[in-house]
C-alpha cells in the first residue's frame, strides 16, 4: 500500500514531532517511502478526533502506525502519535485497529522491536505483548550510546480473547 502525498505529509510530521531526537528513531522520508515500496506494508492513520482513515484538509494527523507482513507474521515497525494528542487514548485506537484487521489478513503472530529503556514497555504489555527476544547493544543513539533492543510477540489468536473477556 503507497502512501499519497498528504498521507506521507502526516505520517512525516507525527514521526518528527513524535520521536525523541535523543535517540535516532525518527525514520527521514526516504526510509518511509523505501519501506512503503515492500511488499505487504501497510499502515493507518490516526486524525485528532480520533476517525482512522485518511487524512482530511481540516482536521491534523494526528498519529499513525506502519506494519509489514510476511506469510503468517506481522512486525509493528512504528506507531507514533503527536506529543499534542497524547493522552488521548489515540495510541490504543490504532493498536487495537491492528489487532483486530490482522487476522482478517491470515496474520497469527504480532512482532514489534523496542529499545530495551522505552517507556512504552507498559503500554504493549496490557495488550499481551510479552518479550522474546533481547538484542545487545542494537541501537546506537545520538549521542553514540549504544542501548538493548526488546523484541516482543504476541499471539493475535489471545488478542481476540482478552478483547471478548472484557
Amino acid at each position: 500500500m503507497r502512501p499519497t502525498g498528504p498521507e506521507m505529509d502526516g505520517m512525516m510530521s507525527v514521526m518528527l514531532s513524535a520521536f525523541d531526537p535523543a535517540f535516532g528513531e525518527a525514520w527521514n522520508e526516504r526510509q518511509l517511502a523505501s519501506a512503503m515500496l515492500i511488499p505487504g506494508t501497510r499502515f493507518a492513520m490516526i486524525d485528532a478526533h480520533g476517525v482512522i482513515g485518511p487524512p482530511s484538509p481540516s482536521v491534523p494527523t494526528a498519529g499513525f502506525y506502519l506494519t509489514r507482513q510476511v506469510v503468517d507474521e506481522e512486525e509493528l515497525l512504528l506507531i507514533a502519535v503527536d506529543p499534542e494528542y497524547r493522552r488521548l487514548g489515540l495510541a490504543s485506537r490504532l493498536l487495537e485497529h491492528l489487532l483486530a484487521n490482522a487476522p482478517e489478513r491470515g496474520t497469527a503472530r504480532l512482532f514489534l522491536e523496542m529499545r530495551a529503556d522505552n517507556p512504552a514497555e507498559h503500554f504493549y504489555r496490557r495488550y499481551g505483548f510479552e518479550q522474546v527476544g533481547l538484542r545487545r547493544d542494537y541501537y546506537r543513539g545520538a549521542d553514540g550510546r549504544l542501548r538493548d533492543a526488546k523484541t516482543f510477540a504476541r499471539i493475535l489468536d489471545q488478542v481476540i480473547e482478552l478483547r471478548s473477556a472484557q
